[in-house]
């Protein structure tokens, strides 16, 4: 039924149109029956907004009315009688929400244009029939919306009573189907608690910022191991081929017993014919001498023999002094760190070649390789702990001295700074023993160590 109202003011630019129900109750239902059949209409209901249909349209089952207006305090007026959209910019909206807002103190009661403020009086005659129903609902004590229905006649006591009971009723359905998760809608309940709820969320927010802003240490994980401090690497001396070894692998040594040994055969023979050679020069330079004393070619012969006889004899003391240096011995105490002996006979080696290296059990520091992705500031002498894999409840701690200041191609294919931390104390961890190293840098705020990958991510991406 299209309802207009008569004024001596211009024709309003919405018409409300009151809505026939989707099935009429049959004439002799008693009101019990109806809100029974309203409540079961709520609870079938598929959403939100079907929900808001039913309470301006459906509820003509109750009593008749000529339009009716849905208000909520999250947004306004939600629904009209009679029309499938809502121009929010409309006078006749406009008005509705300023006279719900008034309303929104009031407890379920009919009401005229004379239980409104001064400045709404005005537009009652204009907007809506003489007699207004204003059926509220609460959450937390607070009006959160509220139904208002208008119609010529005037409300009995039992209009009031049987709306405001299906509207408590469409009320729970409608929060079941309505979660809102705005600010907005978080911000409105919260104004709506009481004080003492407020003052509990309050201290709620304050403990969170607090939290997120609680300074930690930012940290990076990475492999690491036990590697000698102060390691004196055994070269090769010269070129040759390595005959025999004297250590095995993780053998502790003193200072003068032999490690190595090349293989002298082709040196043995060279100082053979050195010393074959001294011996000629050495007969030749004799004769030279007798004759020099009758010869006069003999006597400036005698001084280039005298010459051939020290090339010689300093040819044969280098060949000594190689065969000598070919057993290679100890210069202090410590482990033998080598991998395979064995893998190292018959082996032509190059002069200055590492073959092994030589370290104090207890002179030992923490290796790590630190991604480059993961570069945090690490000023030297920041803490650094070692989880070895062998022995995870006992780590081994210390100090940051120095990290590379460029970055090396790792096995993996990935690149990394070096990094090298003095321990704290002694530990009874043996050399080459691996695990995951924790680098600890400066403080920063919780959320910054908790999104400081994302963000970098975020940045990579997008090229800030």
């Amino acid at each position: 039924m299209v309802t207009t109202h008569s004024s001596a003011n211009p024709a309003p630019t919405v018409r409300v149109v009151s809505a026939a129900p989707k099935s009429a109750a049959p004439a002799a239902a008693s009101p019990l029956e109806i809100l029974l059949e309203l409540i079961r209409r709520a609870r079938s209901a598929d959403d939100a907004a079907a929900l808001r249909f039913i309470a301006v349209n459906d509820s003509h089952l109750l009593a008749p009315y000529q339009q009716a207006a849905l208000w909520l305090a999250e947004g306004g007026v939600s629904a009209l009688s009679g029309l499938v959209e809502i121009e929010e910019n409309a006078p006749y909206v406009q008005w509705l929400n300023r006279a719900a807002k008034a309303l929104a103190t009031d407890k379920a009661r009919a009401f005229t244009a004379e239980d409104l403020p001064e400045n709404l009086r005005a537009g009652w005659g204009e907007w809506l029939p003489a007699h207004g129903l204003w059926i509220p609902f609460e959450k937390s004590g607070k009006v959160i919306g509220g139904l208002l229905l208008a119609r010529e006649l005037a409300w009995r006591e039992l209009d009031v009573r049987l709306f405001h009971e299906w509207m408590q009723t469409w009320h729970c359905a409608y929060r079941v189907h309505h979660r809102p998760s705005s600010l907005r809608a978080w911000w409105q309940r919260l104004r709506g608690t009481s004080g003492q709820s407020r003052k509990r969320a309050f201290v709620l927010a304050i403990a969170i910022a607090a939290t997120v802003a609680f300074p930690v240490r930012l940290s990076v994980l990475t492999s690491g191991e036990l590697i000698p401090a102060n390691p004196v690497a055994i070269r090769a001396p010269f070129d040759g081929v390595i005959k025999t070894f004297f250590v095995r692998p993780n053998q502790t040594v003193k200072a003068g017993d032999p490690l190595f040994a090349y293989d002298d055969a082709q040196l043995a023979s060279k100082l053979d014919v050195a010393l074959e050679a001294l011996r000629t020069a050495e007969a030749e330079q004799r004769q030279y001498t007798q004759q020099a004393l009758t010869d006069a070619k003999a006597r400036s012969a005698l001084s280039t023999a005298k010459g051939t006889v020290e090339e010689k004899r300093l040819e044969v003391e280098f060949l000594q002094s190689q065969l000598e240096r070919g057993k290679i011995l100890a210069p202090r105490d410590g482990i033998a760190f080598v991998d395979d002996p064995s893998e190292w006979i018959g082996r032509n080696v190059s002069a200055g070649q590492r073959v092994m290296r030589l370290a104090e059990p207890s002179d030992q520091e923490i290796e790590s390789w630190l991604p480059v992705a993961d570069a945090i500031p690490l000023p030297a002498g920041s803490p650094a702990r070692l989880y070895l894999s062998a022995s995870p409840l006992s780590p081994v701690s210390g100090k940051i001295e120095y990290i590379a200041y460029e970055a090396s191609r790792r096995p993996d294919g990935h690149y990394a700074y070096r990094v090298r931390a003095k321990l704290d104390d002694a530990t009874p961890h043996r050399v080459g023993s691996k695990g995951t190293v924790r680098l600890s840098g400066g403080r920063a705020p919780l959320v910054y160590w908790a999104l400081r990958r994302p963000i970098a991510a975020v940045r990579e991406f997008l090229g800030l």
